[in-house]
């Protein structure tokens, strides 16, 4: 009983290692010099020149223009 409840635990452990790091911030650097820190990899439409992220301060989607 001692060792399912050992082995289940060390796999719940694992499992929130794994999940946490998928997810890592990233940082986007701005043509006026800002920094903005993302939660995830930012998304680039070519179609529309637009980047779009995930703030990591706010937890809102966001989009700036990639050229400008």
């Amino acid at each position: 009983m001692r060792n399912n409840i050992l082995v289940a635990s060390a796999l719940a452990a694992t499992a929130i290692m794994f999940v946490a790091g998928c997810s890592s911030n990233q940082s986007i650097k701005t043509t006026d010099g800002k920094t903005i820190v993302t939660s995830g990899k930012p998304q680039v439409d070519d179609d529309t020149g637009l980047v779009s992220y995930k703030n990591a301060e706010t937890g809102r989607v966001e989009q700036i223009n990639r050229d400008g």
